[in-house]
């Protein structure tokens, strides 16, 4: 088994719906012995899917982790490169017959395209090929990047498994050319994790987000439960285990 296989399934069971799933399966176990201790179990479980899946708490917790506003012309005038984030693949897509990218690295590719056509600085794109595949996430941006747009990033960074690989194997292809200025585009929800990698390899960050999160409680609609409620409260818990993680690593 692989460190980022590990890392994935320890991940998988603190998240939510296995996490909650197997807090259920627990009360189930002890309901004879311990009614008190399961009934508790089973009420909790059920509260956390209830509260976890609408839209409002997903929200709120996405909004917990935004560390910045939409970044504006007067910042990303200041730097000298965009890099983006890759945020995962589809394995052996059949409709394009190979790897691809999933909704939300072509999410931050878009937007990493407006701001070069708006800024004229170069792109860096990084992801490698975290649960195995055959196409690095790099250079699938890179192919859609030419084929699709007509644009060639100056840096292409394939080997990256974690965000702080993001940060150390892009920073080195950075130094190289002088670069230490980047905006850094990803979700808004993932810069609280992502900017400070990338700083502390000693590169000066702007942080430029997308998709940031709405707390509005104005229609009866957010306090129902929803896949994509459920979605958002993911995405965010994920972030704030991987910032502790990194705490606790660094301490070691």
């Amino acid at each position: 088994m692989t460190a980022w296989l590990a890392t994935h399934l320890i991940a998988l069971a603190l998240l939510p719906p296995l996490s909650l799933v197997l807090l259920l399966a627990a009360g189930l176990i002890v309901h004879r012995r311990r009614p008190r201790l399961a009934m508790l179990l089973i009420l909790s479980s059920t509260f956390a899917l209830y509260a976890l899946s609408t839209p409002w708490v997903g929200g709120l917790l996405q909004k917990s982790l935004e560390i910045s506003a939409p970044v504006t012309p007067a910042r990303w005038q200041t730097a000298d490169a965009i890099v983006v984030l890759g945020g995962g693949r589809r394995l052996d897509s059949a409709e394009y017959g190979s790897d691809t990218l999933n909704g939300l690295s072509l999410e931050r590719l878009r937007y990493g395209v407006f701001l070069h056509r708006h800024s004229g600085l170069p792109l860096l794109v990084t992801g490698g090929r975290p649960g195995g595949g055959t196409l690095s996430e790099g250079r699938i941006m890179q192919h859609i990047l030419q084929s699709e747009y007509g644009i060639a990033p100056r840096w292409v960074e394939d080997a990256a498994l974690t965000t702080w690989d993001n940060a150390r194997l892009s920073a080195r292809l950075l130094r190289d050319s002088g670069v230490r200025r980047i905006v850094l585009i990803t979700h808004a929800w993932h810069l609280r994790r992502a900017v400070p990698l990338f700083e502390a390899q000693g590169l000066d960050v702007v942080p430029a987000g997308i998709q940031f999160a709405s707390t509005r409680l104005d229609s009866l609609l957010d306090v129902i439960p929803t896949p994509a409620g459920l979605r958002d409260s993911t995405f965010a818990l994920h972030e704030w285990i991987g910032i502790l993680w990194y705490k606790l690593r660094s301490s070691l």
